[in-house]
């Protein structure tokens, strides 16, 4: 089984759309897709609403997506081409609590891609690629802490720059891809290319059959 996770610096900028680009571009993978999201403190995990209920009944949860012409996130993977979509919603700093539900269904899929930084903590996927904007000032803690991970960088090319670029650290990452876009185009024809020849040399280590080529 090969894994795929695709995080982040901060939200909306395109996380859904490289994974669902990824999903379309390579069918034959047979995807299963995950969104993991971590509310704050007061948030209900059942549904993301305010919440004083039991922490401990509420946690976590993780629902299957069926509505492949919904608007969600997670029906935009089923559109993309996902066999199945999950979305994972859990208590901030609580995701190792999901970990159990989240393993019995990565044990159930040919291959898997998941919207998250934070699983990194928990697992070694073949494949780590992030989304940075230099842009946005906003980046999360979870995308610093796993940025040296990258395998590839997505990167917004929007011309414009503030304080956070630094935190990039772009030029010591010599070993990781970069690939440029420009929204509302996410995923480019090399971009694709890399993810494939990663996954074909990940399946290859694999005793696992490899999908066909796609």
């Amino acid at each position: 089984m090969a894994i795929v996770v695709v995080g982040g610096q901060s939200r909306n900028l395109g996380k859904t759309s490289v994974m669902a680009g990824i999903i379309m571009a390579l069918p034959a993978w047979n995807w299963t897709a995950f969104k993991l999201t971590q509310f704050g403190h007061g948030r209900c995990s059942l549904d993301g609403k305010p919440c004083h209920c039991a922490t401990d009944d509420h946690c976590y949860a993780v629902t299957e997506e069926t509505d492949r012409a919904g608007g969600s996130d997670t029906s935009r993977f089923l559109a993309a081409g996902a066999k199945r979509s999950f979305w994972v919603r859990t208590e901030q700093g609580r995701l190792v609590e999901a970990l159990p539900a989240i393993q019995r269904r990565l044990a159930e899929t040919q291959n898997a891609i998941l919207e998250s930084n934070s699983i990194l903590q928990f697992l070694q996927p073949d494949l780590y690629i992030t989304v940075l904007d230099p842009a946005t000032a906003d980046f999360k803690l979870s995308a610093r802490t796993f940025l040296d991970r990258a395998d590839a960088i997505v990167l917004h090319s929007s011309g414009v720059r503030n304080q956070s670029e630094e935190e990039f650290r772009l030029p010591a990452m010599t070993s990781r891809r970069v690939f440029r876009i420009s929204p509302p185009d996410f995923v480019s024809e090399d971009f694709i290319e890399f993810v494939r020849d990663r996954l074909a040399n990940a399946a290859a280590r694999s005793p696992s059959p490899s999908p066909a080529s796609s």
